[in-house]
């Protein structure tokens, strides 16, 4: 029975990716689309590139009839989804993608984006969405918190790491390089095309990043003590991809195994054999994430590199992933897509 879908913030660029991703989904069908500011206006006016779907036009919220809607995809701006998700039935089912209730610990939230959760028991409910690691949690939830983009790469590299004790937690170092669509849509003067072009430069630097909110409850979680990673983004000049390359002290090949042993069963987790590097250009478009090991030059030292694509993987394919298991479909189901080349 085909799945009825309403995608709230649909004309940001997480929502025109779930209706790509969601228009070749065999058993789901968008029935509601929301863009309080584009209101009124098809979605092939907004986003050309998907002129050719049957979709219908963008509403304000308060006009979607929700007794038609399995599930809702919040893919609304930060500090923008608690107001609005507390308004929803209570029996609707919604995968949210902003960071509105990633965080458990209400102080921590307060901390990391500066302001008091204005919906604490909500966030009691929520089960954080990196799909591989909150599999069973996911299946029963009524609403899942997509993880950060970047705190999605930084997870797939360490965690296992973590989990195998294969490396030292307190010497751990996450140089990330992010597409610029990871910036959001809105008109911003440091994006501009003259701004960004022929350069890159990193961006809350030094402890500053809202990710580090998620690193730090996650792997802490994982240890059983206090672990605080060195975290540093970089803004590129390509549209979209995250490439993340961390730096770790332990055995190598204790490192390979351990991932390896961990992602065998995943469908969209490819540990690539040991020395090869992975690239941006071969996971783009894609649900997939490609991880790859390499000894460093200093013994019992080595780097954990990992690809994924900020808006599938990253953000809006995780959260069609985490949505087919709330809504006891196959897991997999429309995102088998291939990744786009060149």
């Amino acid at each position: 029975m085909t799945k009825k879908i309403a995608i709230l913030g649909a004309s940001g660029y997480t929502g025109a990716e779930l209706a790509r991703l969601i228009a070749t989904h065999p058993d789901m069908e968008i029935v509601a689309l929301s863009g309080d500011r584009k209101a009124g206006m098809s979605m092939g006016d907004v986003f050309p590139h998907l002129r050719h779907l049957r979709l219908p036009d963008l509403q304000k919220i308060e006009e979607i009839d929700f007794s038609q809607v399995d599930l809702a995809f919040c893919a609304l701006p930060h500090a923008t989804s608690q107001a609005v998700i507390s308004e929803l039935p209570r029996d609707l089912k919604i995968v949210d993608l902003s960071a509105d209730f990633r965080l458990r610990d209400p102080a921590a939230y307060e901390k990391w984006y500066g302001k008091p959760h204005s919906a604490i028991e909500m966030q009691k409910e929520a089960v954080y969405g990196l799909t591989e690691f909150y599999r069973e949690q996911i299946r029963s939830a009524r609403l899942v918190a997509g993880t950060g983009c970047n705190a999605a790469a930084g997870q797939y590299a360490i965690r296992p790491l973590i989990e195998a004790g294969v490396v030292d937690f307190d010497e751990i170092v996450i140089d990330l390089k992010a597409g610029v669509s990871g910036a959001g849509r809105s008109l911003k003067e440091n994006l501009l095309h003259a701004e960004l072009s022929g350069g890159t430069h990193p961006y809350s630097a030094g402890g500053a990043h809202r990710h580090l909110g998620e690193f730090d409850q996650e792997f802490s979680l994982l240890a059983g003590r206090d672990v605080r990673v060195q975290f540093t983004p970089h803004l590129m000049p390509f549209n979209r991809g995250i490439l993340a390359t961390v730096y770790v002290r332990g055995e190598p090949a204790k490192i390979y195994d351990a991932l390896a042993a961990r992602y065998a069963d995943e469908t969209f987790l490819e540990v690539l054999p040991f020395g090869t590097l992975p690239s941006t250009r071969s996971i783009a478009g894609s649900n997939y994430v490609h991880v790859g090991v390499i000894g460093d030059r200093l013994p019992g030292r080595a780097l954990v590199i990992v690809a994924l694509d900020n808006l599938a993987k990253g953000s809006s394919g995780q959260a069609i992933q985490n949505a087919n298991l709330m809504l006891g479909l196959e897991e997999t189901a429309g995102l088998m897509l291939a990744p786009v080349f060149p």
